[in-house]
């Protein structure tokens, strides 16, 4: 009895599977959005921006110690060794600190920008998601620099809807191709 039961439920799990081309499945070229979306190219323009702001207050401090390392060389001889040897450390400690302030607004400048990207990356993955349901889709799919599809048709593509879509809700918030515009 035990043997006929546990054949029985075999074959009857075996039958409720469900046939794949009952699934409706598309796929999106995440990378292609991400460079096509005008919320992040505004996001990176925003970045670069604050980039070379930060880059232009640095060069000039590192300008003026240059200018100073300069001095010190051709004044070492005649203000003698004790002066040298001082003013020698207080430059290499300017040096140092300019150094540091560099990889600290390089680090505060990733990590905001990557704030901003990983909040972006979750608000795309719910209009995914509510374009999926809206749609009847079964699955969708992300395809690009972490790949979870190695092939797909290219009917299944849906990476240029979901571009304009994500672009037209980014221009309905308010936020204008203003940055990029102006570039080109």
């Amino acid at each position: 009895i035990l043997v006929i039961l546990a054949v029985a439920i075999v074959v009857i799990s075996c039958n409720k599977t469900t046939d794949a081309k009952d699934f409706k499945t598309a796929y999106v070229d995440t990378s292609k959005l991400m460079e096509e979306s005008i919320e992040a190219k505004d996001i990176e323009a925003k970045y670069k921006g604050k980039a070379a702001e930060m880059d232009e207050k640095l060069k000039s401090e590192a300008t003026k110690l240059e200018i100073e390392m300069k001095n010190f060389k051709q004044n070492a001889m005649t203000n003698g060794q004790a002066w040298a040897q001082q003013k020698g450390s207080e430059l290499q400690q300017r040096d140092q600190q300019l150094q540091y302030a560099q990889q600290g607004m390089l680090q505060q400048l990733q990590g905001q920008s990557g704030k901003e990207m990983d909040s972006l990356v979750k608000k795309y993955k719910k209009i995914f998601k509510d374009f999926g349901k809206e749609k009847g889709y079964d699955y969708v799919f992300g395809t690009g620099e972490a790949a979870s599809v190695l092939y797909a048709k290219d009917s299944y593509d849906i990476t240029k809807e979901l571009t304009k879509l994500v672009n037209d809700k980014y221009k309905a918030e308010g936020k204008k191709e203003e940055s990029t515009e102006t570039k080109k």
